[in-house]
């Protein structure tokens, strides 16, 4: 592909580092260097299939050779070659710095076979045969790659260098170190459980428990005077600088509780509303419905099988990988009608003519139209037995948001000062369905996705009061938190 007209050619500076593994000290060849005139007339010319043997022809070869070039191989004029006597000996040629010789005595060498013993090489020719590493410049050099100028250690090797050159000395026994004495008792689950209820009790030292050890109760370690001074005073420990601003408390929020529980962190791979210019404030209300699908379910629930029955070779799966519906109101005027309808502090909430829509039976609703199908790309789904390995935390403070610029907002009076937790069972990140995808690029009928049983254009949503199920079940996880006579207490206070 050519480059834009508009960028200017750059030229790039590049250099090539090799190192020469093959190295040739020996003199040129004594013969003379024949030229050859070559005329130059075309590409053509030198192309053509004759132009090699025409230079053949035209050019003969200027040496004078034997029958058997140099080299004598009629083992006729051997005597007692014939009669399986092999000790038949003929001058041999070495090479040397000065060209090729011969060395030694004529009979001193086979001819056939090499010697049993090999003769001891002549001084001269000790230097033909130094490895590469030792050719050029008598400078240690690493075997390591050559092209890695900036990268390549060779520290240890060059101290490795030194310290064989250097007198090898007796080492001195090494002095045995003792190991200080550990205090296994530290260890133990019930001084474990002392050390947790210690930081309970630094922190609300008005609820320490200071009786005996029983089922239900225990007693906390002795704070020491450091702990109890960084309590009243804490510090960053990193930055000495830094003072704290303000504390919260970190509580659950009962009354926000899910029907499960937890919640679920979803992540779109893509933007998915058309709004780019600003924040789509219909997100709040967002709504995603999943869809069914028997194969999937029961792949999943076999991987999660097959996990329980072998760890080691069958990971878990995560969490279920279902594809969902998305669904949001038509226009921001009907997200900020559900929003305040949601609001429990909205003095307006019951006001039926937030309602934007009326379904057929002619009950006051919102309409949530179908926007497009997700699935999902990645789930992590976190262990049921540890169900706080993560939370999200809200810090609330009633005075600062009554007093706050928002003229919309009041201050919640069901809730304290505090940092509030909620806990998330599972992530998942969504991006387009692919068949969709496929359909809108005319690589797939939409004939499936348009007879989907499980597909709905749009919902019908109306807001009202929890019911005695569900608050039946949000007391259950409330007392599975608290216990029986600390949310006794609690309501009564």
């Amino acid at each position: 592909m050519a480059a834009p007209a508009s960028r200017p050619d750059r030229a790039y500076h590049q250099d090539y580092i090799c190192r020469i593994r093959y190295e040739n000290n020996l003199p040129p060849p004594p013969g003379s260097v024949k030229l050859l005139d070559i005329p130059i007339d075309g590409l053509d010319y030198y192309a053509s299939p004759g132009f090699a043997s025409r230079l053949h022809r035209s050019q003969p070869i200027n040496i004078e050779a034997d029958a058997e070039l140099g080299m004598p191989i009629d083992l006729v004029g051997m005597p007692g070659v014939f009669d399986g006597d092999e000790s038949g000996t003929l001058p041999q040629l070495h090479l040397s710095r000065t060209g090729w010789c011969i060395r030694g005595e004529p009979d001193s060498f086979p001819a056939i076979q090499a010697p049993l013993i090999t003769p001891p090489v002549h001084p001269k020719d000790k230097s033909l045969l130094r490895p590469l590493s030792e050719l050029g410049k008598p400078k240690y050099q690493g075997g390591g790659i050559s092209f890695l100028r900036r990268t390549e250690y060779i520290s240890s090797d060059t101290a490795r260098a030194r310290s064989e050159a250097a007198p090898k000395s007796t080492p001195k026994p090494a002095t045995p170190k003792l190991r200080k004495p550990v205090d296994t008792s530290k260890d133990d689950p019930i001084n474990v459980l002392r050390a947790a209820v210690k930081g309970f009790d630094i922190a609300n030292p008005e609820d320490a428990y200071l009786g005996p050890d029983t089922n239900d109760n225990i007693k906390g370690l002795e704070p020491t005077p450091a702990e109890l001074e960084a309590w009243r005073n804490p510090k960053h420990p990193l930055k000495g600088n830094l003072k704290p601003i303000d504390f919260y408390p970190i509580l659950p929020d009962f009354e926000a509780d899910t029907d499960t529980g937890s919640y679920i962190v979803a992540k779109f791979s893509a933007n998915p509303t058309q709004v780019v210019d600003k924040r789509d404030t219909r997100m709040d209300v967002g709504v995603l419905r999943p869809i069914d699908d028997d194969a999937m379910l029961a792949e999943y629930n076999a991987k999660v099988a097959a996990n329980k029955a072998d760890p080691l070779r069958n990971p878990h799966p995560g969490g279920a990988l279902f594809n969902y519906h998305f669904y949001l109101p038509a226009d921001e005027t009907s997200a900020n009608n559900l929003k305040r309808k949601l609001d429990v502090h909205d003095p307006d909430r019951d006001d039926p003519r937030l309602y934007t829509t009326k379904n057929r039976d002619g009950k006051e609703t919102f309409r949530l139209g179908l926007q497009r199908m997700y699935e999902t790309g990645r789930a992590t789904a976190q262990d049921p037995n540890h169900a706080y390995q993560e939370i999200a935390l809200a810090l609330h403070d009633p005075e600062l948001e009554a007093t706050g610029n928002d003229s919309t907002r009041n201050g919640d009076e069901r809730l304290g000062k505090a940092a509030y937790y909620y806990p998330i069972m599972q992530k998942i990140q969504l991006k387009p369905h692919r068949s969709k995808n496929l359909a809108q690029l005319g690589m797939a009928s939409r004939l499936q996705d348009e007879d989907d049983p499980t597909k709905i254009d749009a919902y019908d949503a109306y807001v009202e009061d929890l019911d005695e199920y569900e608050i039946a079940s949000r007391n259950s996880r409330r007392t599975e938190l608290l216990g029986e006579e600390e949310e006794a207490q609690e309501e009564d206070t």
